[in-house]
């Protein structure tokens, strides 16, 4: 899942998105409208969590940007803007969801993942291959029935190969995917998460490399 942060009150937007990716999404952080407005041109991201009250563009303005694209996201307005008629202007704009500040962070990260499994390109369903059955919804990996303990990293990455069956998925594709945007390219993070995923998953082996294409499931 890929997620857009965009608060101007830094440390704020940097403990979000901390969070979120330590939930296994990749989350790239915009600091003002304008900037935002550049990366939702460049990327297409899931859930756009939105502070409305934005320097160099409104956030109403993003909104509404978010809502028109072809492959739009999923907007979650985050604002101290709390009452019934702000509550109302922000999803009339077309916000699916809206959470006031302050809030509970384990309420924003259900939030964020009830959103992004109602995007009407989401495939909500259970992913199987080899013994292997994902659940993306109770967030569980298992094997011939055994439970398999997977880092957020190791999930989204299996996530994103099940997902993509039977394509072929590059080592950039997945760290755009499961990482972010600040993930460097030439980093061997990839192959070294494969590498520990292919172990707890154990045999046989379903995860197929293919020299200079990247990753499939068999």
């Amino acid at each position: 899942m890929r997620v857009l942060v965009v608060e101007d009150v830094r440390r704020l937007a940097e403990d979000i998105a901390e969070g979120l990716r330590d939930e296994g999404m990749a989350v790239d952080v915009a600091y003002d409208g304008l900037q935002a407005a550049t990366k939702i041109d460049l990327n297409c991201y899931d859930v756009l969590v939105l502070d409305r009250d934005l320097p160099g563009l409104h956030g109403d303005v993003l909104c509404r940007m978010a809502s028109e694209r072809e492959n739009p996201a999923m907007v979650l307005m985050l604002t101290a803007a709390d009452s019934p008629g702000e509550r109302i202007a922000g999803l009339t704009l077309g916000a699916d969801d809206y959470l006031p500040k302050p809030f509970h962070f384990r309420e924003l990260v259900l939030r964020i993942r009830a959103l992004a499994r109602r995007k009407p390109t989401a495939a909500s369903r259970i992913y199987r291959a080899g013994g292997i059955e994902l659940d993306p919804l109770r967030h569980m990996v298992t094997r011939d029935g055994r439970q398999i303990d997977l880092s957020a990293k190791e999930f989204g990455l299996l996530e994103a190969l099940l997902r993509a069956t039977p394509a072929v998925l590059s080592t950039e594709r997945l760290l755009q995917e499961v990482w972010d945007e600040n993930a460097d390219p030439f980093t061997k993070t990839v192959q070294v998460t494969v590498g520990r995923l292919r172990r707890k998953l154990g045999g046989p082996p379903v995860i197929e490399t293919l020299a200079g294409a990247g990753y499939r499931i068999r």
